[in-house]
């Protein structure tokens, strides 16, 4: 971790009363190793030799050259200074050289840092004592010596500068655009005392980077403040709607994997056939449909001609989930098809394919254990960037369906604009889509050892 200078100076933050005192007895420590004995001998060695000397003339030579294959034109003056520079840093490094291998020939080594942690560390008193001063460091060094633990905090990492990028960005739009909230929700017949009363309440009224400071504030304390229009806690507001959301959203991806896997892999089994064509046509035909455009047939035919199904939704009626699942799902099931059917017919005729063949295995075994494993990465792709969108606000399907969720509540809210409230649908959708990522890349590793490995590596 020292290695790494991110790490190397958040440990010292987060450890620095535990640092320094390691430092102190790291330092009293050093002064008793035979570094600095055996440095200054090999030192009086070098300088009582012809090394400086020859070394000189060797670097003289080399810098001459280099001048002129650059054609370059130098003072003596500047010459001899660079000339004087280039062979302290080579002595320098010479001298570090000899003295390390001086050193090992006598089994001994240059105390250093981290051996003097380490060395603390196997003592039981020490590490007691330093628990409690030191635990945020302790958890960076756990979190650090776990592959996959690390690769998620690292991305959380990610997730909050994404997060306070994408909330300042959008704050700043939103202050820079031409609407006028006060006068939106106020209405038209609102006197200018009305509307600078309103702007004075909400803090619309305070300079830029105050009103930026105070949304980054509310962010990271999870207190989105109240919305504009209704005076709700947009907190409150975004729980009670998520779980409307993330119940369509997982109905319509289960639905999807359901029809499109095996769809997309029998299409690869038998390319060309008629199978094949029928059903990519068909979910062509279902990622050209609109969504919006979708949900009105639906409702034109099955809740208004036949009457099977309830038009708009209802908490309390499962069978109003229908519509808006089957509506929300189509697009997301043509793409994990066609998607499945590419990458399967591109496996299919690896060498590892044939060779599987080859062994005996039979057909399923092939296709279950070696061609649809190694094509799952472009399909889970897919999968996390659909699920993800669906996710941070199925507007449009809502919309029709008169569903209370958050990409319905997202959209009303754009066009006041209750600042809060867009600001809360705004991370939210960050945090959604960061999860859903890091997510997906776990789903890498598991699938795929080379990606363990590299994670490992890395």
């Amino acid at each position: 971790m020292l290695l790494h200078p991110v790490y190397r100076y958040v440990l010292l933050l987060l450890g620095l009363p535990i640092n320094l005192i390691v430092y102190l007895i790291w330092r009293s420590d050093r002064k008793q190793d035979e570094w600095g004995t055996v440095r200054q001998q090999v030192e009086q060695e070098l300088r009582s030799t012809s090394y400086l000397e020859s070394k000189r003339l060797e670097l003289e030579e080399q810098l001459r050259r280099k001048h002129r294959f650059f054609k370059q034109e130098v003072s003596e003056a500047s010459f001899d200074q660079q000339l004087r520079n280039w062979l302290e840093e080579t002595f320098e490094k010479e001298l570090q050289e000899r003295t390390a291998r001086e050193l090992e020939k006598q089994g001994r080594y240059r105390l250093e840092m981290q051996d003097t942690f380490g060395q603390l560390l196997a003592k039981p008193w020490f590490m007691i004592l330093s628990i409690l001063p030191g635990c945020l460091m302790y958890l960076i060094l756990f979190l650090y010596g776990n592959a996959y633990l690390k690769y998620i905090f690292e991305r959380v990492l990610m997730t909050i500068f994404v997060i306070l990028g994408v909330a300042t960005l959008v704050f700043t739009i939103l202050y820079l655009s031409p609407f006028n909230p006060a006068a939106n929700i106020l209405g038209v017949t609102a006197t200018q005392e009305q509307i600078a009363a309103f702007n004075h309440v909400y803090g619309l009224d305070q300079p830029y980077l105050t009103q930026l400071w105070n949304n980054i504030k509310g962010v990271a304390m999870f207190d989105l403040g109240k919305s504009f229009a209704g005076n709700e806690n947009v907190t409150a507001t975004i729980a009670r709607k998520f779980p409307i959301t993330l119940t369509l959203a997982v109905i319509s991806l289960l639905l999807a994997l359901v029809i499109a896997l095996p769809i997309g892999i029998i299409s690869a089994i038998r390319p060309n056939s008629w199978f094949d064509y029928t059903f990519m046509f068909i979910a062509l035909i279902g990622l050209s449909i609109p969504n919006f455009w979708q949900g009105l047939i639906f409702i034109l035919n099955f809740s208004i001609k036949m009457q099977w199904l309830p038009a708009t939704f209802n908490p309390q009626n499962w069978l109003s989930m229908i519509m808006p699942v089957i509506v929300l799902g189509t697009g997301l099931t043509a793409a994990v098809a066609r998607m499945t059917r590419s990458s399967t017919l591109e496996v299919i005729h690896e060498d590892y394919v044939m060779t599987a063949r080859a062994k005996g295995l039979s057909e399923r075994q092939v296709m279950l254990r070696h061609a649809v494993r190694n094509a799952l990465i472009p399909i889970i792709t897919v999968v996390g960037l659909q699920f993800g969108a669906m996710l941070g606000g199925a507007a449009v399907t809502e919309k029709v369906f008169n569903i209370s969720g958050l990409g319905s509540y997202i959209v009303d809210k754009q066009f006041i604009p209750d600042i809060p409230s867009i600001m809360g649908g705004v991370i939210y959708t960050a945090i959604t889509i960061s999860i859903v990522n890091v997510v997906v890349d776990l789903f890498y590793a598991f699938i795929d050892p080379r990606v363990r490995s590299k994670m490992k590596q890395y």
